[in-house]
């Protein structure tokens, strides 16, 4: 066992604590474990080769159900305390059910589509209760229950939406088996939804892209890079943390998983040059989460996001950029600051790799992420480009021998790839039977319309609301569904006030995301906590702090879009996918006062700069910073002098403190 095996040991058990979609089985009958490996290889093989051979749409995304939720009744036991060595009986016959739901389409598709004319009859409906409630107990295992239940609730509201005792604004007509059943199975516009459509049209081909580039060593690039850049600096071991987080995090696209992937290596060392536990878990927490808005790859949400509004990949990724790197920069200005406050050193430089090295070494393994981001420019499909990707990983790989990856490890990324992709299917599936329930009944307009009333045409008002929203949600939910659901309800109000589409949903994306940093649930946080040996609550409230900015900027942007580099002057309608790029004069100008803004921020949270600040100064040095992160010139105006007068005030108060 080497040296690292307790931390990896100890992190998996953190892992299962909070983090429903690590409590696996691990058969003890070798035939079982040969069964669901070649389950799990026969599915990913599935949609590389439907990449380029496609099928009908419904049966395409039924069988990416169908295969998903087989493997889910194998692989994740009914509870977490069951026996995880064997395959109970019911499980062998709900992975029948759901083969079952899937030859059902295939055997009736022709009259499903061209005989009954959309008029389901009785076998359409038992085979579409039967896949409902296979979903739903799919993804209960897979993430607990709180998506379930709330799918539960939307399914039963078009069975009794037509009752007296409900509220007038959510009357609808009567609707039978038939309607409600038909709708979740038998289109695509339930359970094979648009979720489903991106899920298995890229967003599994893109966790397949980062199990290849796992396997061939991107996880020790990163690290290793981040620790020649980084370590030593002032705190460098928090740096290193943020970086390699940032980037893993845009990968794998799981908060709480990366906070362990990469937390039992860098907690420990932000601990042994000074940092409490409760900052050092909060570091990573907050670090991880921001993966999920950093391109190219964005945890695979963003995908869902071209999907939804129509706007390209390419598009979304660019306007997400300096948000992005103004969320990275607050966490690392904090790290900087309280370090600087802590007196905090980094490692000595001895005894780390050198930038030169680590790239002659691994350097090889970044140009699939070039590449990636190349063909996406160059408006490549998606699908196309995370295949042709995954094709140039295993390739680049060959280039040196410590990352060469055998025909072994090709097939055990395809399985890993394979198992990865199963909570976002069931989450995406599960997803599906609201969108499903909000097309059939129009509910997704009265909620519009409740959002827009209570907030009164107030626009701050509504995105207020929309961020209360959009993180109760994701206190709870993984950060796509969280998304898809919000997306279907909340975004269309913010651009019901004159904000364009890509905004509007990326601003609900966003908060989504930082609810899982966010007490009293949040679960990267309490992750982290618990491998830092912290107290997870206080973790929490760090976190929130390090994650400040991210709070702030998704507010700005949406009163000045220039900040995502697109134009929107003179935009006749908000539903338009295809936007100019503002002046550069007015990028720089913004680039420039929020950058420094964000830095002050960060100064005035840790109440240090050069030497420490008192309340008042802190209090004047926000407010200076806020006046510059909102894009406004009058505003910058103020701010500029405000921090360069507190800027200049701390560096003569430093001063002071050396002579004495």
């Amino acid at each position: 066992m080497t040296s690292s095996q307790p931390q990896i040991d100890e992190g998996q058990k953190i892992l299962e604590k909070f983090d429903r979609e690590s409590l696996v089985r691990n058969p003890s009958n070798r035939n079982i474990k040969l069964l669901i490996a070649g389950l799990a290889l026969f599915y990913s093989l599935y949609h590389l080769v439907t990449t380029y051979y496609p099928i009908p749409q419904l049966l395409y995304r039924a069988a990416h159900v169908s295969i998903g939720l087989a493997l889910i009744f194998l692989i994740y036991p009914a509870y977490p305390s069951q026996n995880r060595t064997k395959v109970p009986i019911y499980d062998w016959f709900l992975m029948l059910c759901a083969f079952a739901s899937f030859g059902y389409l295939w055997i009736e598709y022709d009259g499903i589509m061209n005989t009954r004319g959309g008029i389901p009859n009785q076998l359409d409906i038992a085979f579409g209760i039967m896949t409902v409630i296979l979903v739903i107990d799919g993804a209960r295992r897979v993430m607990g229950w709180i998506l379930p239940i709330l799918a539960l609730i939307f399914l039963i509201y078009p069975f009794i939406s037509h009752y007296d005792f409900i509220p007038d604004r959510l009357l609808t007509r009567p609707y039978d088996l038939g309607d409600i059943f038909g709708q979740m199975y038998l289109k695509m516009e339930g359970i094979y939804s648009t979720a489903i459509g991106a899920s298995v049209s890229f967003i599994f081909l893109f966790i397949l892209f980062g199990a290849f580039l796992a396997k061939s060593g991107m996880g020790q690039l990163f690290n290793d890079l981040a620790l020649a850049l980084a370590g030593h600096k002032q705190g460098g071991p928090a740096k290193v943390a943020v970086i390699s987080s940032g980037f893993m995090g845009s990968i794998n696209g799981s908060a709480v998983g990366n906070v362990v992937g990469t937390g039992v290596f860098t907690i420990p060392m932000m601990k042994r040059v000074g940092y409490n536990a409760n900052f050092a878990g909060a570091v990573e927490a907050s670090a991880s989460v921001g993966g999920q808005i950093l391109p190219p790859i964005m945890g695979a949400s963003a995908f869902i996001m071209a999907e939804t509004t129509g706007v390209k990949y390419s598009t979304i990724a660019l306007a997400a950029f300096f948000p992005a790197l103004l969320y990275y920069l607050g966490v690392i200005a904090q790290v900087h600051f309280r370090a600087g406050k802590d007196d905090l050193k980094g490692i000595p430089k001895a005894d780390l790799p050198k930038v030169k090295e680590v790239l002659l070494a691994r350097g090889h393994l970044l140009i699939p992420i070039f590449a990636l981001v190349y063909f996406l420019s160059e408006s490549v499909p998606i699908n196309f480009a995370a295949f042709y990707t995954i094709i140039i990983s295993v390739i680049v790989s060959q280039f040196k021998k410590e990352t060469r990856m055998s025909f072994k490890d090709i097939v055990d990324a395809l399985i890993s790839g394979a198992k990865q992709s199963l909570p976002v299917m069931a989450a995406c599936a599960v997803v599906g039977i609201i969108i499903g329930t909000v097309s059939l009944t129009g509910f997704a307009s009265v909620m519009i319309s409740m959002i827009t009333s209570i907030g009164k045409d107030s626009l701050f008002l509504t995105l207020f609301l929309t961020m209360l929203a959009s993180m109760v949600l994701g206190m709870g939910l993984p950060s796509i569904p969280a998304y898809i659901i919000t997306a279907t309800m909340a975004a269309p109000a913010i651009a019901g006030l004159g904000v364009p589409v890509l905004v509007a949903h990326l601003f609900v994306f966003y908060f989504g995301l930082f609810a899982n940093i966010t007490p009293p649930v949040a679960l990267a946080s309490f992750a982290g906590a618990g491998i830092a040996g912290g107290d997870p609550m206080k973790t929490g409230w760090q976190s929130l702090k390090l994650a400040l900015a991210g709070f702030i900027v998704p507010f700005m942007f949406v009163y000045n879009p220039a900040m995502l580099y697109i134009d929107t002057t003179g935009l006749t309608s908000m539903n338009v996918t295809e936007f100019p790029a503002p002046p550069l004069l007015s990028i720089i100008m913004i680039s420039i006062t929020s950058i420094i803004g964000v830095i002050s921020l960060g100064a005035a949270v840790e109440g240090y700069f050069k030497a420490r600040m008192n309340i008042a100064e802190r209090l004047i040095l926000a407010v200076g910073a806020l006046m510059l992160i909102i894009p406004e010139l009058y505003t910058d105006i103020i701010g500029i002098f405000v921090v360069m007068g507190m800027v200049m005030l701390n560096l003569r108060k430093s001063q002071q403190v050396r002579m004495v």
